[in-house]
């Protein structure tokens, strides 16, 4: 039997038309090896020169057949981010019913708003006002103006009674997970709480933004953590609760002096490698990691039973060798009751490959998983044509169901017309579906 590594290789090649085979395009033959003319004839096919690229027979290459258009499921996530940065939806009351409104339409039935990022919660806590300063904070960054247009409005119960009035599933996002912001009132209060490289150094930038990193090893960070996955379980009438790639570690981290002690403890007085990369520091860092999922498990068991832990990590293995979260690990354990794992493509060959890779593979015979689709950035819509191709990749690989990131550019085009993307949206979307 083919490797199915190998049998999406061939399909992205047939998909892309770059697939020759003589004398008879339209059947391969497994068991024949590849000649010398026909691997001469696939790299000119491949090649971004266009005359290169139209320098082969047409006759000698193998044509994809017209798959029909995949049935709706009456069950299938469609979920969407919502957020406070590029995005003014969480902003008030009326922007979060107009969301509500425009995504019922679509059929959408799931909604994760960002509850915890840029070392804030986004709704009144009780535990932010101790250990911060502030009971919450709803601009992304500093901005007392704006905090106090915003007073005490709970833009979390604003969203479940809107949301639950039309069907929809609320699971509230703790984006952030242990990354906090460079310059933080809590790294000036206790710089021990805080991980770093072996040089010291602890700042992380991620494209112009700079940022630290939480000790998810230490105790009082993960019980602040857990103390506000805990407000929200028992203030709130949610659905669940989510975390994504950044309940983690960057990789090169874990130098400081607690970790350092507590390794030594567990390794007789040996300090960790100085290659961040060893398997077993890795495995060690990874492991407690896990550890702290499975205290995030019994939290939600306790306070909520039947509520959903949904992750959404980055695809395996990149998300164990960036930041050691070891999510298939959490399946198996079942930690987790939903998985949504961000695929951000713009290719959909690149797509494709990652759908098939075994860790997603074992997870969708195990537990929910869906694909995080990305709709757009700021400044960089995602084309509605890329978006539906995606789309049909995934049913037709029986993943649960989709989730886009973020709401505002649901609404913003590519290459197509407002319209026409509504139009698509609306299309692929046309029935109504129940969460799996």
């Amino acid at each position: 039997m083919a490797n199915p590594l190998s049998r999406e290789g061939v399909a992205a090649a047939l998909a892309a038309r770059i697939l020759v085979n003589y004398p008879d395009p339209q059947k391969l033959d497994g068991n024949r090896a590849i000649s010398r003319g026909e691997v001469a004839a696939m790299v000119c096919r491949a090649h971004a020169d266009s005359a290169l690229r139209s320098a082969i027979a047409p006759e000698w290459i193998a044509q994809p057949q017209e798959l029909p258009e995949q049935p709706q499921s009456s069950s299938e996530l469609r979920g969407v981010w919502l957020t406070n940065i590029d995005s003014e939806v969480l902003f008030s009351r009326e922007n979060l019913a107009e969301a509500v409104q425009r995504l019922k339409a679509m059929n959408i039935n799931t909604l994760y708003p960002v509850v915890w990022n840029f070392g804030y919660p986004q709704f009144p806590s009780p535990t932010a006002e101790r250990i911060l300063g502030k009971n919450q904070r709803l601009w992304p960054g500093d901005n007392p103006s704006f905090e106090e247009t915003q007073r005490d409005r709970d833009m979390l119960q604003e969203i479940i009674e809107l949301a639950h009035a039309e069907g929809m599933a609320v699971i509230p996002w703790f984006e952030f997970g242990f990354m906090a912001p460079a310059e933080y009132i809590l790294l000036e209060r206790h710089p021990d709480w805080f991980t770093q490289r072996q040089d010291g150094s602890r700042e992380l930038q991620f494209g112009v933004e700079t940022f630290t990193w939480m000790n998810p090893f230490h105790p009082r960070t993960q019980q602040m953590l857990l103390l506000l996955m805990n407000e929200v379980l028992e203030k709130y009438d949610v659905d669940g609760i989510q975390v994504d790639d950044h309940l983690g570690l960057p990789v090169e981290m874990g130098y400081d002096p607690f970790t350092v002690d507590l390794y030594a403890q567990e390794h007789d007085g040996e300090t960790p490698p100085e290659d961040y990369t060893d398997p077993e520091w890795m495995r060690w860092r990874a492991n407690r990691i896990t550890d702290f999922m499975s205290q995030v498990r019994l939290l939600l068991e306790l306070r909520k039973p039947g509520a959903i832990l949904s992750v959404s990590p980055n695809p395996y293995p990149f998300s164990y060798a960036k930041y050691l979260q070891d999510w298939p690990t959490w399946d198996e354990l079942g930690l987790v009751d939903e998985l949504i794992i961000q695929i951000y493509r713009n290719d959909v060959d690149r797509f494709v490959w990652e759908l098939n890779k075994p860790a997603a593979v074992a997870a969708r015979s195990n537990t929910p998983t869906s694909i995080g689709l990305l709709s757009g950035l700021r400044g960089r819509p995602t084309d509605i044509e890329l978006l539906t191709n995606q789309l049909a990749a995934v049913r037709d690989r029986a993943y649960a169901g989709v989730s886009y990131f973020f709401y505002q550019t649901l609404w913003t085009p590519g290459k197509e017309t407002v319209e026409e993307r509504a139009t698509q949206f609306r299309t692929s979307f046309s029935q109504p579906a129940r969460r799996p």
